[in-house]
Formats: C-alpha cells, structure tokens, sequence
C-alpha cells in the first residue's frame, strides 16, 4: 500500500496521535484555519459549548502534513474519524497541499461542514474570547487548546493576527496556566 498524507491545521499539528514518516510544514490553498466550530464534546459540552478550530472556505491556510505509511492508511484513517467526526461537524476530503520542499502532495483534510449545527461561522473576537474563556470538555479546558494551538503556530512562524489577539487577552485574564 501506498504511502499518503494527513494535514494538520489545529491540534493534529501539535497532537496527531498516530504514526508518522514524516512531517513538513505545508500550505493547502482555498480554505483558512479559523475557530468557527462549537465543541460540544472535546473543549466544552452542548450546555456550554467551547470553540475549535475548522478549515473553512477561502484564503489559504499554513499548517503541517504528516506523511503516514501505506501499511497504517486503515488504522490511522479509523483514528482520525473517530477523532475528528465525533459529531460529524467535519468533512472529509482530499486535498492538494505544497509542502515546505516544494513537493505537491494529495493530503486527507478534515473540512467543517458550514450546515452542521456546531458551525459557528466568523464570530467576532470579543465573542470567541468569552466562548472560549469558559468552556471546557472531555480533552480539557478550551483555553489550553487555543493557546496551545498558538504557541505551535508561533514555533512554525505562521502568524494569524485574530490569534494572537484572543491568546494575548486569555493570558491577561489570567487563564494561561503553562
């Protein structure tokens, strides 16, 4: 079995949770990372939900594709469904990515699906910041994965200015635990 590609945009970047080859920092062109979906399960509950990263529509985003073997394409394919479409908020599709080598790959991208009732679409920050502030779920509190997911991006230098916006003002509430 061939060899195939995962790119990671939100915490697959930091935790991908199955077995690499390798990994580069890649760019997938036609959707952007942005915090669009209401997590009722991972960062926060259907009575208080958190917010989580989605690729949604348009821009470009920056991220990491993880090369995985063609022997582990099932096993890591069955663990990535289970992760990412707990409540199938994501879809699932193929799409072409430029790796940092200059290589054009075809990688398994995880898309939000904007009629899903967990599609938050593009809240304003002030709104991101109190959804976020408080939420909390079975993977833990929603601030540790957005300032996570921040610090990552920082490591890379992919800048997004809405990020460091709502980290900067997660920290000044003093909700920055590391």
């Amino acid at each position: 079995m061939e060899n195939f590609w995962v790119f990671g945009y939100g915490s697959l970047m930091w935790n991908p949770g199955f077995a690499i080859l390798s990994a580069e920092p890649a760019l997938l062109r036609g959707a952007h990372r942005s915090l669009c979906v209401y997590s009722w399960v991972h960062r926060g509950t259907q009575e208080r939900p958190g917010l989580v990263f989605g690729l949604d529509r348009g821009g470009a985003c920056r991220g990491m594709a993880f090369e995985v073997s063609g022997e582990n394409r099932d096993a890591t394919i069955e663990y990535l469904r289970a992760r990412e479409q707990v409540t199938m908020v994501y879809q699932e599709h193929w799409r072409r990515v430029k790796l940092a080598s200059g290589r054009t790959v075809d990688a398994l991208t995880y898309m939000v699906d904007r009629k899903h009732l967990q599609y938050a679409g593009a809240l304003p920050l002030e709104d991101q910041l109190h959804i976020v502030s408080g939420a909390h779920g079975r993977s833990g509190p929603n601030p540790d994965y957005v300032l996570s997911t921040a610090n990552h991006l920082l490591e890379l230098k992919i800048r997004d200015h809405n990020l460091e916006w709502l980290t900067t003002q997660l920290r000044e509430a003093g909700v920055d635990k590391s």
